[in-house]
């Protein structure tokens, strides 16, 4: 799972992180809007955790500018606000979620994957005629048979399917598959090949001079 996090406090960042990425997890934290929305990769990740009083650009204002982007990534606001006009905008701009401060992290860890497993309204997604990916094991399936994938290929897979029928660049799927890895295209596209030579019908679209989709199945 990767999280993009908006907060100011720094304390709070770090343990944030420090908490997911004892799982695996991946945090990505910036302390004021504008920032993250001129650094973060956007639609590279699985949840939005932000605060709601950041400087230059707020909580608020910052998650309409992505939504506008038409990224539809579930979204908590972490905030001391009790004021139900805060929780009423919060819902209208299109997150998922409040949580209080201070807030326990497992309670924090619960509500992020409650919100994943209702996001995905179907934990198989088609892909083609044969093959379907299941998104909460991050396991694809072929005529209901499971095919071994190594860490990176499922994660490629997951990526695209998660954003089925758009086009990724390869700059986000190397982000997404390799983290802060210096992974070249050549590296992509290798991967690719392994996967493609584990399947009977190729499904992942190379887009010359775009990068890769995988098409939603009719």
């Amino acid at each position: 799972m990767k999280i993009l996090l908006l907060e100011d406090d720094n304390f709070i960042c770090e343990s944030i992180q420090s908490y997911f990425q004892l799982d695996g997890h991946k945090v990505d934290y910036f302390n004021d809007g504008e920032e993250l929305l001129d650094n973060a990769i956007l639609n590279n990740y699985d949840i939005l955790l932000f605060d709601i009083n950041t400087p230059k650009k707020n909580g608020f204002e910052t998650l309409k500018e992505i939504r506008k982007q038409g990224i539809n990534t579930p979204a908590i606001y972490l905030t001391a606000q009790n004021d139900i006009e805060h929780v009423k905008e919060g819902y209208s701009i299109g997150c998922s979620d409040y949580i209080r401060k201070p807030f326990i992290f497992d309670e924090l860890e619960l509500r992020i994957n409650q919100i994943l497993h209702k996001n995905i309204n179907l934990d198989y997604v088609q892909v083609s005629d044969n093959y379907k990916f299941d998104l909460s094991s991050m396991q694809l399936l072929y005529k209901d048979k499971s095919i071994d994938l190594k860490k990176h290929e499922k994660n490629l897979l997951y990526i695209l399917v998660k954003n089925i029928g758009t086009v990724l660049s390869p700059s986000i799927i190397k982000d997404y598959v390799w983290d802060e890895q210096n992974v070249c295209d050549n590296t992509l596209r290798t991967q690719i090949k392994k996967i493609r030579a584990k399947l009977e019908e190729n499904f992942i679209i190379n887009i010359r001079n775009s990068g890769y989709k995988i098409d939603k199945y009719a």
